[in-house]
């Protein structure tokens, strides 16, 4: 079904989020980069915690997505936090 909300296209929009609120992306509101770290450290917690919360219970392309989602969120808030 198109438009349907997976577990997957759930963790990739809230990257996408967080990407966003580290400059990396647009702000699809204003067009413009802009850097918020708290909100994009609450984001990163809150994947992190449905990693945890999801142990176990994703399948392997899924668990797989996340932890390469979250490795490269991590990479990018610590370049992030050093240029503040």
């Amino acid at each position: 079904m198109e438009g349907q909300l997976t577990f997957s296209t759930f963790i990739l929009s809230l990257s996408t989020s967080a990407l966003v609120n580290l400059g990396e992306l647009p702000d699809p509101l204003n067009n413009e980069k802009d850097v918020n770290l708290p909100l994009a450290k609450q984001t990163i917690g809150l994947i992190e915690m449905l990693m945890e919360k999801t142990k176990g219970n994703l399948t392997e392309d899924e668990d797989r997505l996340i932890e390469g989602i979250l490795y490269d969120l991590r990479l990018k808030y610590i370049e992030a936090a050093k240029k503040v």
